[in-house]
């Protein structure tokens, strides 16, 4: 039996992935007293009892808590922001490539993908690598959140029944501020430019749509709508959490946000004709965007179905 240990267990994402751990048979969490939630001396010593230790933290104490690892068997999982572009961590998106989870089931340090940039980079990864745009196209990103991804206090505050009437609608954020995201979206993408980002957050409580809009006269070759979702089911073929939609699974026009909430999956819609592409992947950004992503890879790292416990 694996012993788990959350630094961070009371946060969204940390309680996210005790929810879904505690229902396992095959793993221990191991408990830290609340009064002692901020002890380095009890962290230090829970992380290096550890098989796997989570760290859903601010950065900087995610950056802490690896310091603190003496234990070489321990595996560290970050969801945090900040190893998603570090050095000898790998990136826990596995169904980028071979490599990628290859990259997972070696490292004793994997990072987390955000939310926002695990959409942005499923849609925009096989564009580049099929050449159908070249890394210095005009990107833009279009998203929607509900407001779970804003934490425990932007959940407070959405929830609070005095809550001004602005919170009915969406809300857009980041305004002329280069979201934490968009360091992580151009790396992993190989993207020459930042893109475009906007993001807003919106009344439901999880789930959100990433929505890259492509015109066509500014691809690096033509290509058909078909030719492109046929691209994409090449690149994510036989995998379990990502899936290309087909043209016609939406029945009623109407693609909402929050419908993969309490899953692992990530859904890719393609739509468009011969001047206009529009990509949008639809997941829960509690789930394949944060704890959903990091059981995924602890499963890989242990050598275990990388399913288990995420069906």
């Amino acid at each position: 039996m694996k012993k788990i240990f959350i630094d961070g267990a009371a946060g969204t994402t940390g309680l996210k992935l005790r929810e879904r751990l505690n229902k396992r048979a095959d793993i221990e969490i191991l408990l830290i007293d609340d009064l002692l939630r901020k002890d380095t001396a009890e962290r230090k010593r829970l992380i290096n009892a550890s098989d796997v230790t989570f760290l859903c933290l601010p950065d900087e104490a995610a950056r802490e808590a690896v310091t603190l690892c003496e234990n070489p068997d321990t595996v560290i999982i970050d969801a945090s922001t900040a190893h998603r572009c570090a050095s000898g961590w790998a990136y826990g998106f596995p169904e980028l490539s071979p490599k990628h989870r290859e990259d997972i089931k070696k490292s004793k340090r994997i990072a987390v993908p955000g939310c926002y940039a695990s959409g942005f980079t499923a849609l925009v990864l096989p564009l580049l690598f099929h050449r159908i745009i070249m890394p210095f196209y005009p990107m833009s990103c279009f998203a929607v959140s509900g407001y779970s991804g804003a934490g425990n206090k932007g959940i407070e505050q959405y929830e609070d029944e005095f809550r001004p009437d602005e919170f009915d609608s969406p809300r857009m954020y980041s305004l002329g501020k280069r979201h934490k995201h968009i360091p992580e979206m151009m790396q992993k993408t190989g993207l020459s430019f930042a893109p475009l980002f906007m993001p807003m957050v919106d009344d439901y409580f999880a789930g959100m749509l990433v929505t890259v809009p492509l015109h066509t006269r500014l691809m690096a070759k033509k290509i058909s709508v078909e030719s492109i979702r046929d691209n994409f089911r090449e690149t994510y073929a036989d995998q379990t959490f990502v899936k290309v939609m087909p043209e016609d699974y939406l029945t009623d026009g109407y693609l909402a946000a929050n419908t993969l909430e309490g899953t692992n999956m990530m859904e890719i819609h393609i739509f468009g004709d011969r001047d206009l592409v529009q990509l949008t992947a639809r997941l829960d950004n509690l789930g394949k965007g944060a704890s959903g992503a990091a059981v995924q890879c602890m499963n890989i790292a242990l050598g275990i179905s990388e399913s288990m416990g995420l069906l």
